[in-house]
């Protein structure tokens, strides 16, 4: 059984590798947050390394709060930045493969076409540039290392779109959801579900960037109105502008990603956003 040690472990992501991990008995799943392991702390991950045989790493933690990161840039880069440097020197130094999460917001959001790993990058945001140099700096040691950029990550778990557009769906007659920003909904556990094929699928050509969302586009809105109808809520949706519903930190206005490298790689099937977030709701 191969160790894979989980960090982040209650965030989003990390919830749902637990509640999918039954399925994969070979492996044995190392979950830590912060209480269990300071991935900010060199010597903490170099001593947990050193009595513990890790066989991968899927480095869940990060620092998500887009907005709050404006103001908090230390903090912001301390978790993006400079954790997973720590975890990846002592990954290469415990010759462990990496699996490192990172984000659409690395893209300036002005694409007309899904973006691919290739891609140029133009963060607009500090939780963007955190990220972007998080996975260079990550591939820069550990080039073996798996980069996974997501976006629009939900569940039934956290603090997410999602959950949020029930409890307000509830509580309101009427909500202001932006319709100028076109992504795609990302359901936690098909993300998990992605993770564990490229852990069973090790070798150090396949190391890079990789991008994993659902299939699909949708903007904000049309999330919102899928969650309308699966849930029944009679509460009224109403498209807005961005600039009508101003934020501290820019989204890209355009973040669909492109997965054909993923699923040529990795022999990955993704499912349609509106199938899974059905999935996600019956739940």
């Amino acid at each position: 059984m191969k160790n894979i040690l989980v960090t982040g472990a209650k965030g989003q992501l990390g919830q749902a590798l637990q509640s999918i991990a039954a399925q994969y008995p070979e492996f044995n799943l190392l979950y830590t947050d912060r209480e269990e392991l300071d991935i900010t702390d060199e010597a903490a991950v170099d001593a947990f390394f050193g009595s513990t045989p890790v066989h991968a790493v899927v480095n869940c933690a990060a620092y998500t709060a887009v907005d709050k990161a404006e103001q908090d840039e230390e903090a912001a880069f301390r978790l993006n930045f400079q954790a997973p440097l720590i975890l990846a020197e002592a990954a290469v130094k415990h010759n462990s493969g990496f699996i490192h999460i990172s984000t659409d917001y690395v893209f300036d959001g002005r694409a007309s076409r899904p973006y691919t790993e290739n891609d140029e990058t133009a963060p607009q945001s500090i939780y963007g540039s955190s990220k972007l140099r998080g996975e260079a700096t990550v591939l820069s040691i550990h080039p073996q290392a798996i980069v996974l950029r997501t976006s629009w990550l939900y569940s039934r778990y956290g603090v997410n779109f999602a959950l949020r557009m029930q409890q307000l769906m509830r509580e309101k007659e009427s909500l202001n959801v932006v319709f100028d920003q076109t992504g795609t909904p990302t359901y936690a556990p098909d993300l998990a579900g992605a993770i564990f094929a490229i852990l069973q699928h090790p070798g150090e050509e396949n190391g890079g960037v990789y991008h994993y969302s659902n299939e699909g586009v949708a903007s904000w809105y049309d999330f919102a109105i899928a969650i309308k109808a699966l849930t029944g809520a009679s509460c009224a949706i109403n498209p807005v502008t961005s600039d009508q519903y101003p934020t501290p930190a820019e989204r890209p206005a355009y973040s669909v990603l492109n997965k054909g490298k993923i699923k040529s790689t990795f022999g990955i099937t993704i499912p349609y956003w509106k199938d899974s977030l059905a999935v996600c709701l019956a739940k």
